[in-house]
């Protein structure tokens, strides 16, 4: 999942932001409605997280120009204001869920995580190949019932590749789905995190490189022969 924060209290906009990464959710900032537009312009979303009071363009002025292009993007509102006429009026906007501040972190994370399923076909909670399970809800994953210590990258990685189930992720889509938008696609970061995480999933390889397209899951992780073409 890809998340752009839309705040101009810049210690809230971090706070929230550091937050999600640390649950594996790649995340953008923008302080003020014109960064947000420009944002939204150059990449892809699939939850906004909007400030409706901001500073130059007004987040209802952000959150309509969503709608009229038509994004997929979910519309997540804050707001100082909680009475009823407010989140009525923020809902008849455009936006999909509405939170006003104060908010408990645990909260604003259980409503992004619940807009993003609406952008991605559900999957179960727990993704499961012969002998590797990775729970997306704890956030742990298991091989051969040993349970693996994963960095949220490491982690974010492998639950696209299985939710990929064999087909091909390219390294432009791991840098959209992992990675925050100053990551460049020449990065190493992608080659030294698919290395790390291969070594702590062990042998049989269970992941396996396409030439020249990305990387797909080995058909079965379990099995001697399941690292068809190269690992390397």
């Amino acid at each position: 999942m890809r998340v752009l924060v839309v705040e101009d209290e810049e210690f809230l906009a971090e706070m929230v932001a550091e937050g999600l990464r640390r649950d594996a959710i790649a995340v953008d900032v923008a302080l003020d409605g014109t960064r947000a537009l420009a944002k939204l312009e150059s990449g892809a979303y699939d939850v906004v997280v909007l400030d409706r009071d901001l500073p130059g363009v007004h987040g209802d002025d952000v959150c309509r120009w969503m709608v009229g292009r038509r994004l997929l993007t979910r519309v997540l509102m804050l707001t100082a204001s909680g009475t009823v006429a407010d989140r009525v009026e923020g809902l008849a906007l455009g936006a999909d869920d509405y939170l006003p501040k104060p908010f408990a972190y645990a909260e604003l994370l259980a409503r992004v995580l619940a807009l993003g399923r609406r952008v991605h076909p559900a999957v179960p909670p727990v993704i499961k190949r012969p002998g590797l399970a990775l729970d997306t809800v704890r956030r742990q994953v298991t091989r051969q019932g040993r349970f693996l210590s994963l960095t949220r990258k490491e982690f974010a990685v492998l639950e696209a590749l299985l939710q990929a189930d064999g087909a091909v992720v390219s390294n432009e889509d791991l840098i959209e789905q992992v990675w925050e938008e100053e990551t460049s696609y020449r990065t190493n970061a992608i080659r030294i995190t698919i290395s790390k995480l291969r070594a702590k999933l062990g042998d049989p390889p269970v992941i396996v490189t396409v030439p020249g397209l990305g990387y797909r899951i080995a058909q079965d992780p379990s099995a001697p022969n399941s690292s068809a073409g190269t690992s390397q």
